[in-house]
C-alpha cells in the first residue's frame, strides 16, 4: 500500500518496523494520530487511509499506548466512526462536532535564583564580541541550568549582540536531516552523534553531549541550526531516544521550544559550542614563554673558589739553587 503525502517516511517505519526484534507499534500508532490530527478536516481517501493503517495497530499494542490514541482521538471533531467504535468511543448524534480542545496555558517560566552576574553573562548583554572563554562559559552555563533556564537563555541569546554562526548550506542541511531522521528511525545514537558533529562543525564530544542531553533543549537548538522541520523534529524525539519519545509530556514541551525557538538563538548557541572547543584547546596547549626553559632548569651546586690562585704564592729560595 503506498501511503500518502498525509504519512512522510511510513514506508520507512514499515521497513525498520519488520526488523527482528524491533516493535516500533505502540510508536508508530502515535505517529500516525498526531499526523492525523494535525489537521481539521480529511479527504475520504485520507480517512479511510487511516483506518486502514491504525486498525490492527490498536489490537495489538498496550494498553497505555491504547489509551493516550484514545484520549487523543475523543477530542478531534474528525475522528472515524470505525475508529471510534474500536476504541469504544460514544458517536455523538448527527451534526454534532466536538470542539477543539483549547490551547494549554503556558505558565511563566520561574525566574533563575538572584546571583552575580558572570563576565560571560555581561559580556552577552554588550557589544563585545565573544571570545573563546566567554563561550565555554556560556556553554557550561547552559547545560547546568534546568528547563526553565534554558529557555530563558535562549530566549535572551536571540536579543543580545553576540555574533552569530554562519547558516549551514541548504543542500548541506537537506542531506543531514534525512541522514538523521533515518538513525533516528533505528535509534542509532552513535551515527545521529557523527552526522550532527559533521553538519554543524562540532568536535565528537560536543555533538555527543548534545545528542546525549536528558533535557532535549540542546538538540532542538542544534536541530533548529539546521532548519529542520517540526513535524520532522517530532519524529525524531519519537524515535531516538524511546525512553524520552515514550513521555508524551516531554514530547510536547520540546516541541513548542521548538516552535518558539528563534534561529538566531540557536546559532549563537552553535557559536558558543564552538567557541568553547578553542578554550580547551588554548587550555591544554599553553604557548611555552622565552624563559621556561631557564625556570626549568636545574641549578647545580656552587663550586667554592680556592682562596689561592696557581701561581700567586710567592717561591721561598733556600739558597741551593742557582
Amino acid at each position: 500500500m503506498t501511503a500518502t503525502p498525509l504519512f512522510p517516511g511510513f514506508d520507512g517505519l514499515m521497513t525498520l518496523s519488520r526488523r527482528e526484534g524491533v516493535d516500533i507499534r505502540p510508536t508508530l500508532l502515535r505517529v500516525l494520530t498526531d499526523l492525523y490530527v494535525q489537521a481539521r478536516t480529511h479527504t475520504p481517501d485520507e480517512e479511510r487511509q487511516y483506518v486502514e493503517l491504525t486498525s490492527r495497530l490498536i489490537d495489538q499494542v498496550d494498553d497505555a499506548t491504547r489509551a493516550a490514541v484514545r484520549a487523543r482521538l475523543a477530542i478531534y471533531p474528525g475522528t472515524p466512526p470505525k475508529t471510534m467504535l474500536q476504541l469504544g468511543l460514544k458517536p455523538a448524534h448527527p451534526g454534532y462536532r466536538l470542539p477543539l480542545a483549547e490551547e494549554i496555558p503556558v505558565a511563566p517560566l520561574p525566574a533563575p535564583p538572584s546571583k552575580p552576574p558572570s563576565e560571560a553573562q555581561l559580556r552577552m548583554a554588550s557589544n563585545l564580541a565573544m571570545r573563546p572563554n566567554d563561550a565555554a562559559e556560556i556553554s557550561e552555563m547552559f547545560f547546568a541550568a534546568n528547563a526553565g533556564e534554558r529557555a530563558l537563555i535562549l530566549h535572551n541569546l536571540n536579543e543580545t549582540p553576540l555574533k552569530a554562526s554562519a547558516r549551514i548550506p541548504v543542500h548541506r542541511a537537506k542531506r543531514a536531516i534525512e541522514i538523521l531522521e533515518m538513525a533516528a528511525f533505528a535509534s542509532d545514537i552513535e551515527n545521529f552523534a557523527l552526522e550532527l558533529g559533521e553538519a554543524l562543525i562540532l568536535p565528537s564530544r560536543i555533538a555527543n553531549e548534545v545528542t546525549n542531553d536528558p533535557g532535549g533543549e540542546a538538540l532542538a537548538c542544534a536541530l533548529k541550526a539546521l532548519d529542520m522541520p517540526s513535524p520532522v523534529f517530532q519524529r525524531v524525539l519519537l524515535f531516538l531516544n524511546p525512553e524520552f519519545g515514550s513521555s508524551v509530556t516531554n514530547v510536547y514541551r520540546i516541541s513548542r521550544l521548538y516552535d518558539r525557538l528563534a534561529e538566531r538563538s540557536s546559532l549563537v548557541m552553535l557559536a558558543a559550542w564552538r567557541g568553547s572547543t578553542m578554550a580547551v584547546s588554548r587550555a591544554k596547549y599553553r604557548p611555552a614563554l622565552y624563559d621556561d626553559e631557564r625556570q626549568r632548569a636545574r641549578s647545580a651546586p656552587s663550586q667554592t673558589r680556592p682562596a689561592a690562585q696557581p701561581g700567586t704564592t710567592p717561591t721561598v729560595r733556600t739558597g741551593t739553587e742557582r
